[in-house]
Formats: structure tokens, sequence, C-alpha cells
């Protein structure tokens, strides 16, 4: 078990926030910093990996009783946690009305991926007016590499309702030019989007500055 105090200072995620800012936190460390402290027999990374086995959209939807239930959860945790996400989903809410006509569109939605010292693999959910229903992290991988299954990214889109999907993903290398890789998992998550008819808008690559537009075939300095 890996508990927060063990690690190195400039490791643990409270640290990293304040020195880094929050965008540099990986999901679970961002839910450690809220809950704090895990139980005797689970750190808080564990406990925050668990609570997250769903995404923060499925952490969303638990209600206060259920949370109550979860070992290592008290009141004071469970109010702070459903206040967050609260004012995360107002936040969204607010901010995702918007209407996307390219990448440029995107990227504002996505742009702590720069900092990112991880690959992630996100879908922004569209209407079918082209407005943002939501965007969700799906996948997390490690340094140069990220293992995408196209039924996840389908399953998520037909549960919002969404009318089509624009996929993306960071590069920690910085380098936003789009690998053989890819431009084959681009190819696939087409076709099946074209099975399903949820069609893949574009797959944009977020690199430190820059990100990349596969469809569009040209790279964009960052604003």
């Amino acid at each position: 078990m890996t508990r927060v105090h063990d690690l190195p200072a400039e490791e643990r995620p409270r640290e990293r926030l304040l020195r880094h800012g929050a965008g540099v936190l990986g999901d679970r460390e961002l839910l450690a910093v809220l809950l704090g402290t895990g139980t005797s027999g689970q750190s808080v990374l564990e406990l925050s990996q668990d609570l997250l086995r769903d995404g923060w959209t499925g952490l969303s939807r638990r209600r206060a009783a259920e949370l109550l239930q979860i070992k290592g959860l008290g009141e004071a945790k469970v109010a702070l946690l459903l206040a967050a996400l609260e004012v995360g989903g107002r936040l969204r809410r607010g901010d995702l009305q918007q209407r996307i006509d390219g990448p440029d569109d995107v990227v504002p939605l996505v742009e702590d991926m720069a900092r990112l010292s991880q690959e992630e693999f996100r879908i922004v959910l569209l209407t079918t007016k082209s407005h943002v229903l939501a965007v969700e992290t799906v996948f997390q991988g490690g340094l140069d590499s990220v293992d995408v299954f196209p039924r996840e990214i389908f399953r998520r889109a037909v549960g919002r309702s969404a009318a089509s999907v624009i996929v993306v993903h960071n590069h920690p290398s910085g380098d936003p030019a789009p690998s053989r890789a890819d431009l084959g998992l681009t190819r696939r998550l087409e076709e099946a989007g074209e099975l399903m008819g949820i069609p893949v808008l574009d797959h944009i690559i977020v690199g430190k500055g820059h990100h990349t537009s596969v469809h569009q075939g040209k790279t964009t300095e960052l604003s």
C-alpha cells in the first residue's frame, strides 16, 4: 500500500498541485487531494482509484447515502466531495454550451492536457447542432502510449445520446505530429462511428504549445 506521506515531498499530490497547478494531477490524485486521508487498510490514492472505477461521471451519479456506506468516507468527506462535483457540474454546464465549428473551438476545453506527464484520451460529445454535451476522460496511459478501446468510447456516446464525437489525446513529448498508430486508430474509430451512426468528426492531438487536427492535416499554435 502506497501512502501519500511515504512519497517524496515533490511527488505528493497536494504539493504538486500547489507547485505546478491542478492541471498536472491525474484524476486519482485530484480526488485524493479532496479526500485528504484514506483508512488504516487503504491509502487515499487507493480509495480514490476505487471511487473512480466508473470515472467522474459514475461518481457524480452516486448519492450521499451510498457514499456513506463506503469505509473511509464520513459525512465531512462526502459533503466536500458532493459539493466539489456540483461545482464542477455547474461550471461544465455553463461553459459547455458553446458550438464547435472546428478544432480551435475544442482546444480551450482540453488545454490542461498540454501539461500532463502521461498520455490521456478524452472525448468531446456533441449534440446534433454541434454543441458540447460533455468532455470525458476515457483512458489514461503512460509516457508515450495509451490503450484505446472503441467500444468504451461509443458506449459513453450512446449513454449521453451524442450525435457525434471528437476524440483528443496528448503527446507528453510536446510534439503533436500524429504517429502511424494515431492515424490507424483514427481510421478504426471513423469506421466504428459509421457503423454506430455516431461520426467521429476529428482527432486532435495536443502537444506543448501546439495542437494537430488529424482530419485537417495541420498543426496550430495553442491559444
